[in-house]
């Protein structure tokens, strides 16, 4: 018990020093905090849209919503998980190296350090993820609890 609180403390540490890194940079040069969510369309395909963090220009914080078993991912280079739905609902944040999300409804995602995303696509066709460039992928991947 006492290693997944560690886990947990890790998670939260390295989530607050990538989010804090993108937050620092949008507030030199004005470019908003965006959340990338994939999602199953009524197509049954999956989509993707952009969410912005609203975080006030004088500081602050975008409350995610609340997390549930925290976990640090890795992947290495050319790994590739085929057309899969998410597990559950979740955050993806990119600590290092890069991965290409192809998403059933056609687009292509690419993602890299600092890279947020939203997994909503629980049914339908779902998505591909590979693992590009020649370093592992780091994740934080917190889900979201039930009924957020």
């Amino acid at each position: 018990m006492r290693a997944q609180g560690a886990v947990f403390v890790v998670a939260a540490s390295l989530s607050f020093a990538v989010l804090s890194a993108p937050v620092a940079q949008s507030a030199e040069n004005g470019k908003p905090v965006k959340i990338t969510r994939f999602f199953t369309g009524p197509d049954g395909l999956t989509h993707a849209e952009e969410i912005e963090a609203k975080i006030p220009a004088t500081g602050g914080s975008f409350n995610l919503q609340a997390p549930a078993g925290v976990q640090i991912r890795r992947t290495p280079p050319g790994r590739e998980n085929g057309y899969h739905v998410a597990p559950r609902r979740q955050y993806i944040i990119t600590l290092s190296g890069h991965a290409e999300l192809v998403l059933s409804g056609g687009q292509t995602l690419q993602v890299g350090p600092g890279s947020i995303e939203l997994a909503d696509d629980l049914t339908g066709k779902g998505h591909i993820t590979r693992t590009v460039g020649n370093e592992d992928r780091i994740a934080i991947v917190i889900p979201v609890a039930d009924g957020k």
